[in-house]
């Protein structure tokens, strides 16, 4: 009898539990639960790859002046809701530093995590002209956008990037722009899940599409400056990250903290509206947020009715750690590449033993490491390797989730994954392979129905 690294009943079992129709078509937070359920009936720990959960602890710069906030009686006060001074202050300096952009203050402000900003941008965009109310997503990308949009009852559609790379995205964008009907188009760079990383080339088209078709782009910066084959690290010098924001003003900038700055727990991220977008008016906009003006609706509208504001601590934790970032005292990019030393070696470990990497290039080079990559094997679809892989104490998420054509892959994020674990990691992997190259599967049935 072949014997699996995690008790197979107990797998089975909790996965019933979940009472889902496909485990590989599962959301994170379902397999999170399913993995922590059968960490907790077993007693065995998994290699956690399905959570974009960063794994290094918050910089000491943040933590002392959150203490110091605190000690200072804030914790008792409203914050205000779109961002004390001195953050505004430091966001704005950010994008100049490191992205050589000019976004005004007034247009810099903190959201509860970059999720609410994203959430509050494509509310705003969709309502902002009659009939121009559909979000186009380029894909792959990070499912719960997917879900924002459902539960905002928006229209979406969507392509596959791998394939449109360089000027071939040009045709392939303006073919679903051209219908008039686009509020918004959304994507990540460094990219969820595949990490591929656009060129100033393809920012040059979405941007200048963007501004013919009057359609706003929403850039996701979760991974901000994380492509470790350039160095982004010096404030005030190029080369610059790269932004859409050079070649269009339709564009508002989603920067994560929870990942380049390691500040996951406290949920605060940050928003830039071009200062152009901030100051438009539409008609459409005033009977949903009470202004004509984009900027004002979207603050006095759309963050107003969501929230009183992120932590007032937060707010001066994550200003004191823009400062020392922004005045070249702490470089974050240096604390963040461990991200990049896991991925390089948990790639290794996973091609050693059968697996392939899914988005394996970008353009002409190989996908850089980072937070995340992808992977198949041979006789799996994405979703039966996602289940299959929860019996070798590996956990994962299907491409299929993300938008991607390639339905033979997962993603697989490094950020849990410590050093020490890379270990146990190769000695599963090798129990993997041993099995299927006999023959051997516990998926029987497809599970992308």
């Amino acid at each position: 009898m072949i014997q699996r690294p995690i008790n197979s009943k107990v797998v089975k079992e909790k996965i019933d539990e979940m009472n889902l129709k496909c485990v590989g078509q599962a959301s994170i937070r379902e397999l999170n639960r399913i993995v922590d359920n059968i960490e907790k009936a077993t007693g065995d720990k998994f290699i956690r790859m399905e959570m974009g959960v960063p794994g290094l602890d918050p910089p000491t710069i943040e933590v002392e002046a959150e203490i110091l906030a605190l000690k200072r009686g804030v914790g008792s006060k409203y914050p205000p809701f779109d961002g004390i001074p001195e953050l505004k202050r430091e966001i704005s300096r950010l994008i100049k530093n490191f992205m050589n952009i000019n976004v005004s203050e007034e247009g810099c402000f903190p959201t509860v995590g970059s999720m609410q900003g994203c959430y509050m941008s494509l509310m705003v965009s969709s309502r902002r002209k009659i009939n121009k109310d559909k979000i186009l997503f380029i894909d792959p990308g990070f499912p719960v956008n997917k879900r924002q949009v459902k539960v905002l009852g928006l229209q979406s559609i969507n392509f596959d990037i791998y394939e449109y790379r360089g000027e071939k995205l040009r045709d392939k964008l303006e073919s679903y722009l051209k219908g008039g009907d686009i509020a918004a188009l959304i994507y990540s760079n460094p990219n969820n899940p595949s990490w591929i990383i656009f060129s100033e080339a393809e920012l040059r088209i979405i941007g200048e599409l963007a501004t013919r078709y009057d359609v706003i782009v929403l850039e996701d910066l979760a991974y901000f400056g994380m492509d470790f084959r350039k160095d982004y690290s010096k404030p005030g010098e190029p080369p610059y990250i790269p932004t859409v924001a050079r070649y269009t003003d339709n564009y508002i900038l989603l920067i994560s903290s929870s990942k380049s700055f390691s500040l996951a727990g406290q949920r605060i991220g940050m928003t830039a509206i071009s200062d152009k977008l901030f100051n438009s008016k539409e008609d459409n906009l005033e009977k949903y947020f009470g202004s004509r003006i984009f900027g004002k609706a979207y603050i006095f509208g759309a963050m107003y009715a969501l929230t009183s504001g992120v932590s007032h601590s937060t707010q001066y934790g994550l200003a004191a750690l823009l400062k020392a970032v922004n005045d070249g005292k702490f470089h974050f990019l240096d604390y963040v590449k461990e991200y990049a030393y896991r991925a390089k070696a948990m790639k290794k470990l996973f091609t050693d033993n059968g697996f392939k990497i899914v988005y394996d290039m970008d353009e002409s080079e190989p996908i850089a490491d980072g937070f995340y990559f992808t992977l198949s094997y041979p006789g799996f679809s994405g979703n039966e390797l996602v289940e299959e892989l929860l019996y070798y104490g590996i956990s994962s998420i299907s491409l299929s989730t993300t938008g991607s054509d390639r339905l033979e892959g997962i993603r697989a994020c490094v950020s849990l994954i410590s050093r020490d674990q890379l270990p146990l990691l190769e000695e599963r992997l090798k129990k993997f392979k041993h099995d299927h190259d006999s023959g051997f599967r516990i998926v029987t049935t497809s599970a992308d129905s």
